[in-house]
């Protein structure tokens, strides 16, 4: 309340002493007399007040009229390992200066005869931004313990619900829950939120060439929330082993090396109506809010700093690469700063992570203590888990890696993973020692107390069903990653291995395969003795077969279907479990009894892509109530666990799993059908009428996509084009040429080359086999091109109800060539 009345008498002075320069709008504020400057934006949106009269401090930041920092504002400073100065000591030195649009302060200095520090301050204004400008000469190279180029201090940790950085990572304010609790990363930018009140801070962070950024995120012993940020000349080290959060001490990055000489960083301050920018758009039937909260908070939690993404997360600094949902993770987050983050995430894995002969160390960690012993590597991070060798690693990596290429689309960044990618699935084929086309772990049995895969204290062993489903798909993925690449061979090859794979999946336990005729289920794993485990309705191995398509069987989709969903609901429960019936007490680690308990019957959203993925295409109101059911969840406890119980529901675990959020992330792939390719914008919906109406816009490699989505009702547009279709399709505009590919496929494609620059607007009328119909309801002169016909091939072409004849060229391609000076019809069909 002081501080409140002090700060309102010093406006009031400042106010009625003050003189204007600057803007024209008489937008930055002088007074002299208080030594203090305020700088308005043009919306009034965003204000900074410098207080000069005792050192050089911002002692107000003000968003919407409401001032977010502590007492102790924002400034820079030093520390060393005796003494710590800042731009808040007593300096009587500094002088202020007009400046083209802002207002340069000069003579901020601090430190010793060890460490002297000068800086100059220079503030403008760039339509409703306020740009800060540091300019910092030190006066001899020291080592350094701690640095603030500045810190903010923010009043409490209720300002913000957390930040999001400009890696595609976020820091959750209420994770900081003890004092100097510290969460370091080597990125600058951020933008803070507050989901209650809609207000949002940005701040866009700018070194000079060669310089390197890093910031730190505490909770301070004044109970403020600080933000500090550092620029060096490299890169910052860990102080704690390679840890990014530490618990209760503040000082997270290691001592660094200053130069004599200068430096500078730049920064943007914005005011950002959060409700807008992050907007999920009309979600009928969906909680909007939910879904935007839960991604920017635990979807993005899994992102640990710059080249590591993955989970559990960084409040416990621990990365699994044996999940494969971090590229459908950012899919979903749609963030071009988290898919940036992924490539270099999984370039970071293929150069430190991959072991000569192609096997993938399954994890990554801040110290050791979670090894097989002699595997840890403290350079790196990265190890084989103590539970076994989890093989889901090869293939982790390898959908990961496909899927990625869908979202960034660049070639030359997938040809640098192919020797990579090959080598993990090649690792993972040669493993057949049986030659019966399904592949094997490197433990035997039950009797090894080893685990091979996700569930880590599971002793699944030697034939896993599990890791041969997510096999199946990585190889099926990568195939087509081949094809791309020109390596037809290749292609083949992995379609053929896929194929056999298939085959085998699906043969009766009595046969060698997975499917028990008399639990209508897949089994979990088979041990080299051939005894049969996990006939326990495993949901994971059943999700996943049919997710990835190793089962398409209706009658088998729907006996493993039905049957989980029955048990659900008479449990009534809000979340699928890891499984339904005890696993015997020898196939369990101790940790795992009595049943239910850990990973032997506990709730494991993180596996909730999975179950999304299963029931949309076979019962779309199932897959529906459970990711609601998950949205209800969020806003009850955040997901801030590992896992729930299955007698309560309560949450479990404080190790945070970023992949509790992918039931949402499903929603987006299996349910609103958003399918980017490396090459379009892919749309294949899976809607139902409880969801008719909405409406949202989608960036896809800086494109911005506004999607309406009904019932086989689909529109999808841009700036350049329009596409309505009741069908799945993706497409692509370059330069005047818009091609669409029916399906989402690229068997055929429709390329419709313009005349001028005009948005070109089309409707989908049919697209079967042999008969093809569109409209274009634009005006111009256009070439209609159709690739993927057969060739030499008579057609009709109907246009506008005019019917003349065509035929196909001996590539497989027709073009036409029309006016459109009013809508136009165009009907080809095989003659």
């Amino acid at each position: 309340m002081k501080f409140t009345l002090l700060l309102s008498a010093f406006l009031f002075f400042f106010y009625n002493t003050c003189s204007s320069f600057g803007g024209g709008n008489n937008d930055i504020k002088h007074n002299p007399k208080a030594k203090a400057i305020t700088i308005i934006t043009p919306d009034k949106k965003t204000s900074v007040t410098i207080d000069y009269s005792n050192g050089c401090v911002i002692k107000q930041l003000s968003l919407n009229g409401k001032n977010v920092l502590s007492s102790s504002g924002v400034y820079t400073g030093i520390r060393t390992n005796k003494a710590s100065f800042s731009s808040s000591d007593q300096n009587s030195g500094v002088t202020v200066a007009k400046n083209t649009n802002g207002v340069v302060l000069s003579g901020i200095s601090y430190g010793n005869e060890a460490i002297s520090v000068t800086e100059v301050w220079n503030f403008k204004l760039k339509g409703n931004k306020i740009i800060w400008d540091i300019t910092r000469e030190y006066s001899n190279t020291i080592q350094l313990e701690e640095m603030a180029f500045p810190k903010w201090n923010f009043a409490d940790l209720s300002v913000w619900k957390g930040g999001i950085m400009d890696n595609g990572g976020m820091v959750w304010c209420k994770y900081l829950k003890q004092v100097n609790d510290t969460y370091g990363v080597h990125t600058g930018g951020v933008t803070f939120w507050n989901a209650d009140s809609g207000d949002a801070l940005r701040i866009a962070a700018k070194t000079e060439k060669g310089e390197e950024i890093a910031a730190k995120y505490s909770h301070s012993d004044k109970n403020e929330f600080t933000c500090t940020q550092l620029v060096t000349d490299t890169q910052l080290k860990q102080r704690y082993d390679l840890s990014r959060f530490v618990s209760q001490r503040a000082d997270v990055f290691a001592p660094f090396e200053v130069k004599k000489g200068k430096t500078k960083v730049s920064f943007e301050l914005q005011y950002v109506d959060y409700n807008r920018e992050y907007s999920r758009g009309t979600l009928p039937g969906i909680d909007a809010i939910a879904v935007r909260e839960l991604l920017n908070t635990t979807g993005r939690y899994g992102v640990v700093d710059n080249n590591i993404i993955g989970a559990n997360g960084w409040l416990t600094n621990w990365k699994c690469l044996h999940e494969p949902f971090f590229a459908q993770i950012g899919m979903a987050v749609n963030d071009q700063n988290y898919t940036k983050n992924m490539s270099s995430t999984l370039d970071q894995e293929r150069d430190l992570a991959m072991l000569s002969d192609g096997r993938v160390l399954s994890r990554w960690h801040n110290a050791a203590g979670d090894e097989i012993p002699g595997t840890y590597n403290s350079k790196t991070g990265y190890y084989e888990a103590m539970w076994g060798y989890t093989i889901d690693s090869q293939t982790g990596y390898v959908i990961n890696a496909s899927e990625q290429f869908d979202l960034n689309g660049n070639i030359d960044w997938l040809r640098s993973h192919q020797l990579s990618c090959e080598k993990a699935l090649d690792w993972l084929i040669r493993r057949d020692s049986n030659n019966n086309g399904i592949f094997e772990m490197m433990n035997n049995g039950i009797a090894d107390q080893k685990a091979s895969d996700w569930l880590d204290i599971v002793w699944a062993s030697f034939e896993n069903s599990f890791v041969n489903a997510q096999l199946y798909e990585a190889l099926t993925l990568w195939s087509k990653c081949e094809k791309v690449l020109g390596n037809q061979q290749k292609a083949d090859y992995y379609s053929a291995v896929a194929l056999r794979l298939k085959t085998a999946f699906n043969k009766p336990i009595e046969e060698g395969g997975f499917w028990s005729s008399s639990k209508k289920q897949y089994v979990y794993w088979r041990d080299k003795d051939g005894s049969v485990h996990g006939d326990n309705l495993v949901t994971p191995v059943n999700f996943a077969a049919i997710a990835f398509g190793i089962c398409d069987d209706p009658k088998r989709t729907a006996m493993i279907l039905d049957q989980i969903e029955q048990r659900s609901a008479a449990e009534n429960l809000f979340h699928w479990p890891l499984c339904f019936d005890s696993f015997k007490r020898e196939e369990v680690s101790e940790g795992n009894w009595p049943f239910p308990k850990y990973e032997n019957g506990d709730i494991f959203p993180t596996w909730g892509y999975l179950g999304v993925r299963a029931y949309a295409n076979y019962d779309k109101a199932i897959a529906l109530k459970y990711i609601n059911n998950l949205l209800d969840q969020y806003k009850k406890d955040g997901l801030s666990s590992q896992r729930y119980s299955r007698t309560t529901q309560l949450g479990l675990g404080d190790d945070i799993l970023a992949g509790i959020s992918t039931s949402i992330t499903a929603l987006y792939r299996d349910i609103y059908g958003i399918r980017p390719k490396w090459n379009r914008m892919g749309l294949e919906p899976n809607m139902s009428n409880t969801l008719n109406g909405t409406k949202f816009s989608y960036t896809n490699r800086n494109t911005v996509y506004n999607l309406e989505l009904s019932v086989n009702d689909y529109l999808m547009s841009t700036s350049g084009f329009s596409i309505k279709s009741s069908g799945s399709f993706g497409a692509n505009k370059t330069g005047n040429i818009l091609t669409y590919y029916p399906n989402n496929e690229e068997n055929m494609t429709l390329q419709i080359g313009a005349a001028t620059s005009r948005s070109i607007k089309m409707e989908v009328n049919s697209w079967k086999t042999d008969a093809f119909a569109w409209t274009i309801t634009s005006l111009d002169k256009y070439q209609f091109t159709i690739k993927g016909l057969e060739a030499n091939q008579n057609y009709q072409l109907t246009i506008n109800g005019v019917i003349k004849k065509i035929k196909s060229k001996g590539d497989g391609s027709l073009s036409i060539e029309h006016p459109c000076k009013s809508a136009t019809q165009f009907l080809v069909k095989k003659a």
